[in-house]
């Protein structure tokens, strides 16, 4: 037979991020599977420098060798690289929005955990404040009751002392007398 000891606020384990998993469905802003990941991934790419260095390094070829007559498939004014800055456009702006969308909710989401959470350790904070006050107030109740009861030992060692001498004294006194 085993005893179990009760759950107490010392043996419970405290789950700290109890106020944010309320909000775990917002962490991936796309969703879970592979697709999402991807886009994603995708979504926040567009504003890394490799991606503007890449962008430009294309552009920059794609613009020479049409000037220089190495390829003529897109000659000036460039439409076919205008066409595929407008499908990029097309895709990137949906995703780059919905990203921040997104961003917007988990970051609002955070926002109301953390608030949850301070007002959980206010009030938490209250009640230990409130136990301590009541804890001291105890002490001084004990402390007054221990400086009471010294007092009446005192009192009452002097007494006995007194009798005692008084009682030495009658002993002793001469049975002439």
């Amino acid at each position: 037979m085993t005893t179990e000891k009760p759950a107490t606020p010392e043996t419970t384990p405290v789950d700290h991020l109890r106020f944010h998993r309320p909000h775990a469905h917002l962490n991936t802003t796309f969703g879970n599977d592979t697709f999402a990941l991807r886009a994603e991934a995708f979504a926040r790419f567009f504003g890394t420098p490799t991606f503007l260095g890449a962008q430009t390094l294309i552009v920059l070829l794609w613009v020479c060798l049409n000037v220089f007559g190495v390829t003529t498939f897109d000659v000036y004014p460039f439409i076919l690289l205008n066409l595929a800055f407008s499908l990029q456009s097309a895709y990137a702006a949906p995703l780059i929005l919905l990203a921040q969308t997104r961003q917007a909710a988990r970051d609002k989401a955070q926002s109301d955990a953390d608030a949850q959470h301070r007002e959980a350790l206010a009030v938490a904070n209250t009640e230990r404040q409130a136990q301590a006050a009541k804890n001291t107030a105890q002490l001084l109740e004990l402390l007054e009751q221990n400086t009471r009861l010294t007092e009446m030992t005192k009192s009452l060692t002097e007494r006995i002392e007194s009798l005692t001498s008084e009682m030495h004294q009658h002993m002793n006194k001469n049975p002439r007398d």
